[in-house]
């Protein structure tokens, strides 16, 4: 059994196949998936799972050099770019029109969805290397 928290065979798959540079999209349940794109949706219901935990589950198995959030995620009550911010303490944050962020999508590996209602609740991370 895995020692990592990840247990969703089809997330851990598709980070072990990322290479340096390669896009893993982390996006509410409303963010449109680009055609050719693999989504790996672990929506179930209104919030579940939460943006945050798959986050936070994802972090644990993925090296993250850079993340890109939509700009208007800064304006949002929620205070989860802020929370994006705490789980990456190390790691440049890049804000991008939401428009431009949905535009990016289409480079991704893959897109998880997840069961997220938060507007602009969606990540683009970029993997680092571990050496």
């Amino acid at each position: 059994m895995k020692k990592t928290p990840l247990l969703n065979a089809a997330l851990s798959h598709a980070i072990a196949r990322m290479g340096h540079g390669d896009l893993l999209v982390i996006g509410d349940a409303g963010l449109p998936i680009p055609p050719g794109v693999r989504c790996i949706d672990l929506a179930v219901t209104r919030g579940v799972p939460a943006f945050g935990d798959v986050l936070r589950a994802v972090l644990g198995e993925l090296q993250v050099e850079r993340a890109v959030v939509a700009a208007e995620l800064a304006r949002h009550p929620a205070g989860l770019r802020a929370q994006i911010a705490a789980l990456l303490p190390d790691i440049g944050i890049e804000d991008l029109p939401h428009a431009q962020l949905k535009v990016l999508t289409q480079q991704a590996a893959a897109i998880v969805r997840t069961g997220e209602f938060t507007p602009y609740a969606n990540i683009v991370l970029i993997a680092g290397v571990t050496f």
